[in-house]
């Protein structure tokens, strides 16, 4: 994208992700529901033309996430929100690989967007969404990463934004809200406990509720990884994706993409195994997949040392149980203690210092190859959401 591109996005609407009934993307729109059914569901972006969109538009356009901007959600280019973000850099494991007999281990490194992880990427589509529908004040429950995101979005967007979070959030999560100017409100629990609130403050007070899956845009923004994934691999895509699964948002996304991606004709051939990494204290998303309960709604889950993975009952659960379902991948959790070893591992052999829930991908892959899941020949992508740097406080 250049400052002489003039851009047209495809968006033609919004669509439930159980009913497939359509919504306007034209007005304010938050998440579909069925009181006599009692579900709810997320809302989708949907797109048109896709077939008249090459590739070849990307050449000298910027390198950032808005580069996709055929496939994002945002109708006029000046109310776009920008800090930078996107287009992070695709590693080769060369001392991992050789260490483990890997030949194709990667490693994309969302530690180097915006304020220090991939939550940047869908605050900006969703912040821009915002200044575009003209919201002026918003809410987020948060394990950290999000609220701050969101609070420098806003910070540039001078939209007001109250991030809900958990008091045992590590301090430098809580001053970066501050310093961009949110109103900080700091609850007892995990982020289940923190949505609590931001229902009783929105029953209050009007805002717009920016909860995980809960508003349309935040995921346009996450799926832009899936873009750039296909991109740096010169449009070929990994065997396999191992992905930190909290809310969800990010996996669903990359899956979106694909879909998309293949409409279009960028990609073709297979696509990826996408594999759903939790804690051993928080993996509500494994127990569903193995079939130990019925769904998360009243799982117990503890806090984890990976802020982002301790989510006790994702709204999006049954939109990531389809997305492993029909990549044919799987779910599968690690202890504290192994998710901690995969960053030191990762620190000490290839000089990267990964946030804990990216930590939780090499233990991850290496159970998944010793039970014969993958094949250590895949092509292997683990997808680190965030930097180290910000959980210093959690590995002491």
């Amino acid at each position: 994208m250049t400052n002489t591109d003039i851009l047209t996005s495809h968006i033609t609407h919004l669509e439930c992700a159980v009913s497939k009934k359509k919504f306007s993307h034209l007005e304010i729109q938050t998440f579909s529901s069925n009181e006599e059914e009692g579900w709810k569901s997320p809302l989708y972006a949907k797109y048109g033309s896709l077939k008249n969109i090459d590739k070849s538009v990307l050449k000298d356009r910027v390198a950032s996430l808005w580069r996709y901007f055929e496939f994002l959600p945002v109708l006029n280019q000046e109310n776009i929100v920008s800090l930078g973000e996107g287009m992070t850099p695709f590693l080769k494991l060369d001392n991992l690989a050789k260490q483990l007999e890997i030949p194709n281990l990667y490693l994309k490194d969302e530690s180097l967007n915006p304020t220090g992880s991939f939550k940047a990427r869908g605050q900006a589509v969703a912040v821009s969404k915002m200044k575009e529908l003209g919201i002026q004040r918003c809410i987020v429950p948060t394990a950290g990463n999000a609220g701050g995101a969101l609070a420098a979005y806003c910070a540039k967007a001078k939209i007001d934004v109250t991030v809900v979070m958990p008091r045992h959030t590590p301090e430098i999560f809580k001053q970066e809200c501050q310093y961009f100017g949110a109103e900080l409100i700091l609850v007892d629990g995990l982020i289940s406990d923190c949505g609590k609130v931001v229902a009783e403050m929105r029953a209050k007070k009007e805002y717009f509720d920016v909860s995980t899956m809960k508003e349309p845009y935040r995921l346009e923004g996450k799926k832009t990884m899936g873009f750039e994934i296909a991109e740096q691999m010169n449009w070929e895509l990994p065997d396999v994706i191992f992905y930190p699964t909290g809310g969800g948002t990010g996996l669903i996304g990359i899956w979106k993409a694909f879909h998309e991606m293949r409409e279009a004709g960028w990609i073709t051939g297979k696509v990826p195994k996408m594999i759903a990494v939790q804690t051993e204290n928080c993996q509500p998303v494994v127990w569903s997949f193995e079939g130990k309960h019925e769904s998360s709604a009243g799982y117990l889950a503890k806090p984890s040392v990976a802020n982002g993975l301790a989510v006790p009952f994702p709204f999006a659960e049954k939109q990531i149980l389809q997305v492993l379902k029909e990549s044919g991948g799987f779910a599968l959790s690690v202890t504290e203690n192994e998710l901690l070893d995969g960053v030191k591992s990762l620190a000490k052999r290839e000089g990267l210092f990964v946030a804990p829930e990216g930590g939780a991908l090499l233990p991850a892959m290496k159970k998944a190859i010793q039970n014969k899941w993958i094949s250590p020949d895949d092509k292997i992508l683990l997808l680190n959401t965030g930097s180290g740097y910000k959980y210093a406080e959690n590995f002491v």
